[in-house]
C-alpha cells in the first residue's frame, strides 16, 4: 500500500473550442460572460492499494448553465499530478468527452449534459517502488455505482467522484457486484457485475456466468473482451448497451433471495472468481 496526493489542471480541448479560459488550470469554462459552463477537478488523498483496488483519485465537478459553445462537442483534457509517500510524483493524462445538449427552449425542457470518459488507461506505466503498473479509470461514482457516462442536469452544480486503480499489466478479471433482489416480476432487473481490474484486455470467449443453485448459466459470445477497467452485466432479463447488453434471457428468478453462489468460469473450466451471499448458497442439508 501506498499513500497519494492529487491535484489536476486541464490542459487542453480537442477540437478548439470558443469562448474559452481556464485552460492549463483545475477550473475550465466555456460560453458567453455570465453564462459559462466548465469542468472543476478536485484533488484527493487516498490510500491506494497495487492491487487493482479501487481509489478516488479526485472529484468531478461540472457546473452547468445554459450556455453556447462551438463546437457543441468536444473532448477536454485532464492531467492529474500523483504525488507517493516518498516524494516522488507522475503525471497521468485522461480525456473526457462533452456534449453540450440543447437548452431549453421554454416550450421543452433542456436535455441533461452527457460527460464521457474517453481515455480509460494510461499509455505509459507507473514505476511505483521500482514496480510498473498500469493507472486505470474505472469511472464516476455516484450514489455508490460506478458509471462511464456521467449525466449532468441543466442549471445545476453536479458532483461525481472519479475512481482509478492502479494494477499489474495482465487482465485480472473479478465478480465486481451482485444485485440479487430485483423489482417486479420475474425480478428482470437483477444482475451480476465482472470488472476487468487489470492493465491488459481479456478474451472471454468460452467464459461463462454460473448461478447455484438455481443452475442458470450464461456464456459470453464468441470474440467478447472486456478491456481494463471495464465493466459487464448479465441482467436476468433486461438490455443495457452501457453495461454490454448482457442477458441470461430468463422469465423466472436467476439469483434466488435465499442465498447463493455467483461463479465466473475460464474456458478451461477454472473458477476464476465466486461470490456467495446470504446463506452462502447452501440449502438446510448442506446440499449446494
Amino acid at each position: 500500500m501506498t499513500t497519494v496526493v492529487t491535484s489536476g489542471v486541464f490542459t487542453s480541448t480537442t477540437p478548439p473550442i470558443s469562448p474559452v479560459n481556464g485552460v492549463g488550470t483545475d477550473y475550465i469554462q466555456w460560453g458567453s460572460a455570465g453564462s459559462q459552463s466548465g469542468y472543476q477537478f478536485r484533488g484527493a488523498a487516498a490510500d491506494v492499494q497495487l492491487d487493482g483496488t479501487e481509489f478516488v483519485i479526485g472529484t468531478f465537478v461540472h457546473r452547468n448553465k445554459p450556455t453556447s459553445v462551438s463546437p457543441s462537442q468536444f473532448d477536454v483534457q485532464l492531467s492529474v499530478n500523483v504525488m507517493f509517500e516518498d516524494g516522488s510524483t507522475t503525471d497521468l493524462h485522461f480525456s473526457f468527452h462533452h456534449d453540450e445538449t440543447p437548452n431549453s427552449t421554454g416550450t421543452s425542457p433542456a436535455d441533461d449534459d452527457l460527460v464521457d470518459l474517453q481515455t480509460f488507461i494510461h499509455p505509459q506505466p507507473v514505476t511505483i517502488d521500482g514496480k510498473q503498473y498500469r493507472a486505470v479509470l474505472s469511472g464516476f461514482k455516484r450514489g455508490g455505482h460506478i458509471v462511464r457516462q456521467f449525466r449532468s442536469p441543466e442549471g445545476g452544480i453536479n458532483f461525481a467522484e472519479v475512481v482509478c486503480m492502479f494494477t499489474l499489466e495482465e487482465p485480472d478479471v473479478i465478480i465486481s457486484d451482485l444485485r440479487y433482489l430485483g423489482t417486479g416480476t420475474g425480478q428482470a432487473d437483477e444482475y451480476v457485475e465482472i470488472l476487468n481490474r487489470g492493465g491488459g484486455p481479456q478474451d472471454l470467449t468460452g467464459w461463462k456466468v454460473e448461478a447455484k443453485p438455481t443452475a442458470y448459466s450464461f456464456p459470453f459470445p464468441p470474440g467478447t473482451v472486456i478491456q481494463p477497467g471495464q465493466r459487464y452485466r448479465v441482467y436476468t432479463n433486461e438490455n443495457h448497451p452501457a453495461y454490454g447488453g448482457f442477458s441470461f434471457g430468463s422469465s423466472g428468478e436467476v439469483w434466488r433471495d435465499q442465498g447463493g453462489i455467483a461463479r465466473l468460469v475460464a474456458d478451461d473450466g477454472f473458477v476464476v472468481d465466486q461470490s456467495p451471499y446470504l446463506d452462502k448458497g447452501f440449502n438446510k442439508t448442506g446440499t449446494p
